[in-house]
């Protein structure tokens, strides 16, 4: 069974730390290989930085120019694991959590029209309190705690209108609290072990 994991820098496997890349075993991507084990191959695909439908300041960044390639390079496909928001987050984009619902919808019909796949549609991590004042004050404020608060209520009516299976890594991880953004080891190996559960039920 060939897994696709669509996400951003918590699917790379940034360290909150130092801003270098988590080893293999202890990305949440990784994990999910070793207890999965043989008969699964689990693909990463996250990018610092990825956005669901905006460009950044940075190029290559807007997760919807580049999810057709993707798919295209992998496919056949058996599942995809969604898990993008959090970069929408950001000041300039002026996007309500609603919105940025409505934004991963639009990446859900695509992954959808190309694909065969089962989607595991993961709403995000909420962000912490103080991330305006952490590493990534310049590109976050304060009402991005609050916006990813929603993410969960929104994520979940978009995963019972496209028939995705739907799960809230807020209920089992969280951000460091270095820079109130990205995952621990810890947060990786919970959402892992939840990962696998919805997988291993299917």
């Amino acid at each position: 069974m060939k897994i696709l994991c669509y996400g951003d820098s918590n699917t790379y496997g940034m360290n909150p730390l130092d801003g270098s890349r988590y080893d293999y075993n202890i990305r949440w991507t990784g994990m999910l290989q070793n207890i999965l084990g043989n008969g699964f191959e689990i693909i990463e695909e996250g990018q610092n930085g990825r956005t669901t439908i905006y460009d950044d300041e940075k190029p290559n960044r807007n997760g919807m120019k580049d999810l057709i390639p993707c798919l295209n390079k992998h496919k056949p496909i058996d599942i995809v694991i969604l898990m993008l928001g959090t970069n929408d987050l950001k000041t300039r984009f002026h996007a309500s959590s609603q919105d940025i619902a409505n934004n991963v919808s639009q990446l859900v019909d695509v992954i959808q029209k190309e694909t065969k796949a089962q989607i595991i549609l993961v709403s995000p991590m909420e962000v912490t309190e103080g991330i305006e004042n952490g590493a990534f004050g310049d590109s976050f404020d304060a009402s991005a705690v609050a916006r990813s608060q929603e993410f969960s209520k929104y994520y979940q009516i978009v995963a019972q209108e496209k028939n995705c299976i739907f799960v809230d890594a807020a209920k089992c991880s969280k951000p460091s609290n270095i820079d109130h953004l990205h995952m621990s080891e810890e947060a990786h190996q919970n959402l892992a072990n939840e990962l696998a559960k919805v997988i291993i039920s299917l």
